[in-house]
Order: C-alpha cells, then structure tokens, then sequence
C-alpha cells in the first residue's frame, strides 16, 4: 500500500524510537476492509524494529496503540490513510516523546490536571481537512493525561453510529456519549470545554506571571504583523492567539495577495508561523485573552489556562468569526443540518437538497462547491441582488441545479427533534412566509468581530468593532487595534497586514514620547 518512497520517509522517521509499540488489531475475518487495514498497518511495521502487528479475531474494524506492552489509551477504529495518516505517526511519535505538536508547558499542565476518567469518541471522514487537527489535538491529550482515552472513527465504516447519533457533521466529539464538539477546534477551544464539563484539579494547574513591553491579542494577519513590528524594535513581546493564521487559515484560494499570484490559507498561515518564529516572540497558542484590566498605565491579562501577563502595550488584533443567523432553532441544530464550511460538512450532504444564506464571495463560492455534490443548491440573499464578484455570478448562472432568491430573510430554522428538515423565509417585498423543506444549511452571512472581552474596556461601534484613529489607537492610551476587529473598512489580508504594522509602530511612538511607560 505504502510507496517505497514514503517507506524510507517512515525509516527515517522512526529512526530514534526508543518505546516498542505494537498494534494490537481486532478485525472481523469477513470485513471488507480487513486486508487494506493489515497492509497499511504492516507496511508501516516494517520500517522500523520498534513497532509490531498483533492480529486477532473480532466483530468490526479497530486497532489499539500500545507502548511497551502497555495500553495507550489509543484506538482508531478506522483505515488511517489520506489526511488521518498522519494522525497515526503523531501519535507514535507524541508516545515516544518525539512528537512537535504538543502545547507549551502551561497548557500541557492544563491538560495533566483534567479529572478523570475522560472517554472521547471523535467521528471523521477520511476526506475532511480539519477533522486531522481534532483527532491529532485529543491524541496529544491522551498522552498527557492517562485518565483520558480516545477512538478516532471512520463514519463511514460505523455509518449505524453515524445515523443513531444523528451525524450531520465532522468532526463530531462525543465526551462520555455526551456531544462534546463539531467541526473545525483548536487544542485550546477543546481544552476549554473539556474543563468545563469535567473540571481541573487547580493544585495541578500552575499560573505563570510575566511582563512585556507589548502584549499582541491575535495570531492572524494583523497579530503577526504587529509582533514582528514590535520584536524589531527590541521590544519584549508576547502573542496571545488560539493559532496562527486565524481565519485565514479556512480560506481555501488566495489570489490578491500582492507579490504573491497564488497560495492558501493553510499555506499563507504556515508562513506567518515561520516568519514570526524568526524573531524573538513568545508565541503562548491554544489560549486567548479572558480578562482585561487596567492597572494605571499598564494592562493585566489573563488567558484561558490562568496565566496573567502585564504590559504597557495592548494591541488588538483578534479578528473576527462566522456571523449567525441569530433565529429561532440555528443553534439547536448547528452539526445536525445547519454548517458553516462547505469543505468539511459538504460531503454529508451529497445527493440532498440544501440552501446557501447568503449571496456575498464566501456564499456563491460555497454554492458553487455544493453544486457539485447535492441534488439542489438554493441560495437565499437578504439584499435586493448578490453581492458576489460577476465572475462568480456567472459561474453560478451556468450551473442547473441552483436556484437563486433576492430579498429574501430567514426567520427561522425548523427541526424534527433530531435534525434540521426547513428553512422558514420570508419575502422582503410582499412580506409574504414560507417553508423551504431542506437537508441542511449553510450560513455565509459574513464575519462578526470578535471584541466581547473588550467591549468593556474600549470604545465599540454598533457592530462590536472596535474604534480607532487613523493610527490604529483607541480611546484608551496604551490600547490598539488593528484588522478585522477595528473599524478599518475593507476586510482584506494584505490591509489587516498593513493596519497591524501601524499599530505597533504607533505604540512604539507612544512609548518613545514617554505616553505608556
């Protein structure tokens, strides 16, 4: 199964294991999938003398990691190839010690001082690209904590799980059979929600005090933009974000980016990464600011995982997420009909009937994805006409399967108990309701500014973004904001770029003429 290219990869890779590791598969002797699972799972064994096969008998289709004769707490009840492969190199890696993809110390004690018993369920699909970043982020968790465990499962292999837990979405964690997550998390986000349902032993979880000269709220665009300014001016600084990249990073296609004709989200985030690595920032991800408070001139923070910062110098930069419809019913059926990225939960709902909200570059781009899987595409416009590029209204016209509605206002999202079956809409014009039976939506609406832990500190526009000057400074000295989350027009990379180097460089200024020192 394995190209004898990749095989010498693993060789390499495996190279400095220390543990002996074995995978003890159960299958059933007549599943379909049985010989593929063997030879993936043998094919990897073979690179290297540290990793064995053990195969039993057994209903349905799963493996176990155990190290050193030992259980990891481990399994995959899947055919880890495509996105998932590297999950399961991670995941031997990470037990070995010589995994890269752990948090840092504070947030690894997070983890170790989770109480247990945990029991994680995460339901994939081999084709989704966010679903690796779950599974990999509860496999690290499973590692630090031995009071957790974890099965990754291949819905499509356990599609009567899928239909009894009412599915409709990837992934989709389940916390004790208790849903616990869908779709796109970061380590942090799922950190943050484990504690919440199962608490921390705080004599466990230590807090770290530090100072800074320039504390940077936001790890896209405009947040790596801003520390590296301020890194260059010698200053210390620290960058708070749940990652890097932000929302940029579930952008699909760039293309005006200038200087650079093509790349994209995934790509442009790595590159920031790298950038920023370069120079001498405390990057503390899988957190985000929970508290501000003003402390004379300088600001105290404290994160998710209980750390406080203090810093003369706040920049904000915490961009902004997916808008909801706020009606009736949305979030009674979010991952059980109503989504918010085509790429990932698209392919649920192939051959059905769903509807687009929205008619912006995000909402055609999304339909014209969907038409290419679902019986019917509807798009549904608030607007008296799309707001979407001509080139891409033109591609939409040219598809058979979608259909078009202006002046058009969903007033709410009707379910069965179990999933979402209609779309309640209203017409703007005759003011006129209907029901539109659907499979499912798709909310593409736009992006609401993510400023609630600020709102009470700075000064926020009706929109919840946050004012600022021309030089990026709110009407607090020593406060800046810059992209997605101020009242700069034009939600654009390369602007939140730009806007996040003024505002450093404002708050250098500030600290030069002695205004925040």
């Amino acid at each position: 199964m394995l190209e004898p290219a990749l095989k010498e990869q693993l060789k390499g890779i495996f190279a400095g294991l220390e543990a002996d590791f074995t995978f003890d598969i159960s299958v059933s002797a007549s599943h379909e999938s049985r010989a593929e699972l063997l030879e993936l799972l043998s094919d990897v064994a073979e690179c290297s003398d540290h990793i064995t096969c053990m195969v039993n008998e057994g209903s349905g289709l799963k493996f176990t990691i155990g190290k050193n004769g030992k259980p990891t707490g481990i399994t995959f009840r899947a055919i880890p190839n495509g996105h998932e492969f590297t999950s399961l190199l991670l995941a031997i890696l990470n037990l070995d010690g010589k995994g890269k993809n752990f948090p840092d110390e504070a947030v690894c004690n997070r983890v170790k001082a989770l109480k247990g018993p945990i029991h994680l369920v995460t339901y994939v699909s081999l084709t989704c690209t966010n679903c690796p970043d779950v599974v990999q982020a509860l496999n690290a968790m499973t590692t630090l904590n031995p009071s957790i465990t974890h099965e990754m499962v291949d819905g499509a292999l356990y599609q009567d799980e899928v239909d009894a837990l009412k599915i409709q979405g990837v992934p989709s964690v389940f916390a004790d059979g208790k849903l616990l997550h869908v779709g796109r998390g970061e380590f942090g986000e799922l950190l943050a929600k484990l504690e919440t349902q199962y608490g921390i032993d705080e004599t466990k979880a230590e807090t770290e005090v530090k100072e800074y000269d320039v504390i940077v709220a936001g790890g896209g665009p405009a947040g790596v933009s801003a520390a590296i300014y301020s890194a260059r001016k010698g200053l210390r600084v620290a960058i708070v974000a749940e990652r890097v990249g932000g929302q940029v990073k579930e952008t699909v296609g760039i293309e005006n980016l200038i200087s650079v004709p093509e790349t994209t989200g995934s790509e442009l985030a790595d590159n920031l990464k790298t950038h920023l690595l370069r120079y001498p920032v405390d990057l503390l991800e899988q957190r985000k600011i929970e508290k501000v408070e003003l402390a004379g001139k300088d600001k105290l923070v404290t994160t998710s995982v209980g750390e406080k910062f203090i810093a003369p110098a706040l920049i904000i930069a915490t961009g902004a997420s997916w808008q909801k419809l706020n009606v009736p019913g949305e979030n009674d059926y979010i991952g059980r009909g109503v989504a918010f990225c085509p790429h990932c939960d698209g392919p649920f709902y192939k051959g059905k009937q769903v509807a687009v909200v929205g008619g912006g570059n995000s909402g055609i781009e999304a339909a014209i994805d969907l038409a290419g899987i679902c019986s019917k595409v509807t798009v549904f416009e608030f607007m008296d006409e799309l707001k979407a590029d001509n080139v891409l209204q033109e591609r939409l016209k040219s598809l058979p399967n979608v259909e078009v509605f202006v002046s058009s206002q969903t007033t709410e999202v009707i379910g069965n108990g179990d999933k979402l079956t209609a779309l309640r809409i209203k017409d703007r014009k005759t003011e006129e309701e209907r029901l539109v039976e659907l499979d499912g939506v798709f909310v593409q609406i736009g992006l609401s500014a993510n400023s609630s832990v600020f709102r009470d500190i700075v000064e926020t526009n009706r929109p919840g973004e946050i004012v600022i000057d021309a030089h990026c400074r709110t009407n607090v000295t020593g406060i800046y904001a810059a992209g997605d989350v101020s009242t700069v027009p034009y939600k654009q990379i390369i602007i939140s770029m730009g806007e996040g180097a003024k505002a450093a460089l404002s708050a250098f200024d500030d600290r030069v003429r002695g205004l925040i020192v």
